[in-house]
């Protein structure tokens, strides 16, 4: 196929691709695509080899969250039966933490609900991340705390913090319709904050929200050009007690033509397979490994995941290996631009949300039909880990 070959040209050159390309890969037909994973995949074996990146969810503060993001389980006059605490001790948090680095992770991201941190919030998060750096020798720490101020990103920073994420989750025309509580460009000015502050800037999307083509292909395109080290790429999980509920519109063959888009759109940066991939990939999640070069274990915020010992597993039988702490994730460009104070070191984290995209999909309320593809069976609050008494999954 033409297109492919132009897009598997382009991104070994790291080449944007144009509007209409992006929008062709999106349009491809499921018998072509095999032949659209496998171009994606040249793309992402020639900057990052067979390698996967493991990161580790630790929810800090979960539930209660005064924004009213339609997407998340803890957004305002959420009725999802999630769990809900308040912050954690920082000893506590590097218990977690250790958990995930324990099976393999060699990145920890530490999220907390809300609409941003103050500054007593930094300093609390500040010495949680010295205390998990302290007990877990040369992990990564990546924060998600919301909306930031000025001077907090240079504070975490200070820390010990080695990324930020926030993402922009979907494009600037339909933003609106999503969250109305804060602002694509409030978005915007974090992740740029992030990058001021010499932190690696992390920021994704949530695709299964009802967006169109052209929606996504825009939110890529404007993360290209924030150019962030690593874009989490989320699935939306619809559940019970949110105004998205019923938006279960994605199948596991559309959802590989997403990340293969955003490939070939971020050909060099670290794209994460994040919330939602068992839910919409299912049986698919290893095909998506040849476009992603980085996953998840374990838990997410609010909800369960696969099990840290079948992720394993399905990483091995497909042929890739878990990237070590010794290695560095970017390709040596982005790294040296790093240095010269650019964007960090690699990495990053997106959870589905700041607030926690994945949780419980819930049955459709009575009376309504579920819609075609639901699963909601496929995923389950969380009830272990950080915020309770059972030991974590990872």
């Amino acid at each position: 196929m033409d297109l492919l070959n132009t897009l598997v040209d382009k991104g070994l050159r790291r080449e944007l691709p144009t509007r209409e390309e992006a929008l062709a890969v999106l349009a491809t037909s499921d018998d072509e695509l095999l032949e659209v994973v496998a171009a994606a995949g040249k793309v992402r074996r020639h900057w990052f080899g067979r390698r996967v990146k493991l990161n580790y969810l630790v929810n800090l503060k979960s539930g209660l969250c005064p924004e009213d993001c339609s997407y998340c389980s803890q957004r305002l006059g959420s009725k999802a039966d999630i769990l809900k605490y308040t912050w954690l001790k920082p000893e506590e948090a590097s218990k977690a933490a250790a958990a995930g680095v324990a099976g393999g992770a060699k990145r920890v991201c530490l999220v907390a609900s809300g609409r941003g941190p103050t500054d007593r919030d930094v300093e609390r998060v500040s010495k949680t991340i010295e205390a998990i750096k302290e007990g877990n020798e040369g992990v990564e720490v990546c924060a998600c705390l919301g909306l930031l101020s000025d001077g907090q990103a240079e504070r975490l920073r200070s820390a010990g913090a080695d990324a930020y994420n926030h993402n922009l989750n979907t494009s600037e025309a339909t933003y609106g319709d999503i969250t109305t509580t804060h602002t694509y460009a409030d978005r915007v000015d974090t992740v740029n904050k992030a990058h001021a502050a010499g932190l690696s800037a992390c920021s994704g999307l949530i695709a299964g929200m009802g967006e169109s083509d052209e929606d996504l292909v825009d939110v890529v395109f404007a993360l290209r050009e924030l150019d962030p080290d690593s874009v989490p790429v989320n699935f939306l999980i619809p559940f019970e007690g949110t105004p998205l509920a019923q938006e279960w519109n994605l199948t596991p063959q559309r959802a590989l033509r997403i990340l293969a888009m955003v490939r070939f759109v971020c050909p060099d940066v670290e794209v994460r397979l994040a919330g939602g991939r068992e839910v919409h990939l299912r049986t698919l999640q290893p095909l998506a490994l040849h476009l992603a070069n980085s996953i998840f274990l374990g838990d997410y915020l609010t909800s369960e995941g696969q099990a840290g010992k079948a992720d394993l597993e399905m990483l091995a039988d497909a042929g890739f290996e878990v990237e070590g702490a010794g290695t560095t994730t970017l390709p040596e460009h982005r790294v040296d631009a790093a240095a010269a104070g650019g964007c960090g070191t690699g990495g990053g984290c997106g959870s589905g949300d700041v607030c926690g995209t994945s949780a419980e999909a819930g049955a459709p309320a009575e009376g309504d039909a579920a819609a075609p593809g639901a699963r909601p069976d496929l995923v389950a609050v969380r009830r272990r880990g950080a915020g309770t008494d059972l030991a974590p999954n990872a």
